[in-house]
């Protein structure tokens, strides 16, 4: 028999108008699903920063093999514009402490798609806790009770970090930051003087001009912070518009980073519009956001919110299954992630796995056995 609860947990306050609810600024309350075999003795925690993974793909396949899954939102579920990943830690450490309480042998964090670089940034700081600011300077009041360690990390689909999605995504043709149609046409890899296959020489012009523009914002973003607070009656943050983040080159070009996936990326394939189209449109990655939190989760120089990075200083067990036809994580991904797991990991392939494993059954059942079998040998 298998129950299912909604489950509140307070959260201490994070940044000031971090929502737009005076009450949830006040009182903050996280919400989430706790679905729960008899008899379970490991419980998984599925979080992700923004998304709502309460029916989460992975959470029915789990509980038929004894798994309990807390599907647990945070603070910002379905808005990243004041998303602070020092916060967001808070949140996770509110989840983990839930399930501690309620008695489970075994605790482990499924980090799926930008959930895992949020897993291991959380893991590292539950190991050893050293983040007592944001990238903006502004203090985090955690304390090691806040975070208490899991036992292992499962990472499927893995992002490396909203920092590295957005270096490898952002459009390094825009040429005005305050028009979204403004294109230098010798970086723009929709033009149609560019077209794939991508020569060598263009990739690495393109690569530098995407760091080039990302640093240029978070200049930007560090000098408006400064002078808003040195003024007489001082401005604590500003909101701003990041224009066309969506042009990694590896979304036409199949050859670069190859694997078994087809062109467009993962949200040109999922919503059925052109991988231009969705780097013109009003909803991608970073659009809305504010100084310090393009500082927090952005900013390739000031997040600290990498994953491979952050799964290296941690000790636990790690598990990671690589979808095979994963078109938003790549094989250099998965490399960094064996090598900051090192001996601790074990990696499985999910052949022909996309990134959401929509309409492959089969693959979930598949994910489900390997995640139950890990687990079992903590």
């Amino acid at each position: 028999m298998t129950s299912a609860e909604l489950v509140t947990l307070e959260a201490k306050p994070g940044a000031a108008m971090d929502s737009q609810s005076g009450l949830h600024v006040g009182r903050p309350r996280i919400y989430g699903k706790l679905t729960r075999p008899s008899g379970s003795r490991t419980a998984a925690l599925l979080l992700h920063p923004t998304s709502n993974y309460m029916g989460h793909y992975l959470v029915e396949p789990l509980a038929r093999r004894g798994i309990s899954t807390l599907t647990q939102n945070t603070r910002y579920v379905g808005n990243d514009s004041l998303l602070h990943m020092e916060y967001v830690l808070l949140d996770v450490g509110a989840a983990v402490a839930h399930l501690r309480s309620l008695g489970f042998e075994r605790v482990i964090l499924i980090g799926n798609s930008g959930g895992a670089a949020t897993m291991s940034f959380y893991q590292a700081q539950a190991e050893n806790l050293t983040i007592t600011d944001t990238p903006a300077g502004d203090p985090v009041h955690i304390a090691p009770a806040d975070l208490p360690p899991a036992d292992g990390i499962a990472l499927t689909a893995a992002h490396i970090g909203r920092a590295r999605v957005m270096l490898s995504a952002i459009d390094p043709s825009v040429s005005d930051e305050s028009d979204p149609l403004s294109v230098i046409a010798e970086l723009d890899m929709y033009g149609a003087d560019n077209p794939p296959p991508y020569a060598p020489e263009f990739i690495e012009r393109y690569r530098a001009a995407q760091r080039a523009r990302v640093q240029r914002i978070s200049q930007r973003a560090l000098d408006r912070l400064r002078y808003l607070r040195s003024l007489p009656e001082p401005i604590q943050d500003e909101a701003f518009l990041v224009y066309r983040t969506y042009a990694d080159p590896r979304y036409l070009d199949l050859a670069l980073d190859a694997n078994q996936r087809t062109p467009g990326g993962i949200r040109s394939q999922s919503h059925k519009i052109t991988p231009r189209g969705i780097n013109y449109s009003t909803n991608s990655l970073g659009r809305f956001t504010t100084c310090s939190a393009w500082l927090s989760q952005w900013s390739i120089e000031h997040s600290r919110a990498d994953g491979p990075d952050n799964l290296a200083k941690t000790r636990v067990p790690v598990l990671l299954l690589e979808h095979k036809a994963d078109a938003s994580v790549y094989p250099s991904h998965m490399q960094e992630w064996r090598k900051a797991g090192g001996s601790r990991l074990v990696s499985h392939d999910i052949e022909g796995g996309t990134h959401y494993l929509f309409n492959q059954p089969e693959l979930i059942e598949q994910s489900a056995d390997l995640i139950r079998d890990w687990a079992e040998r903590l």
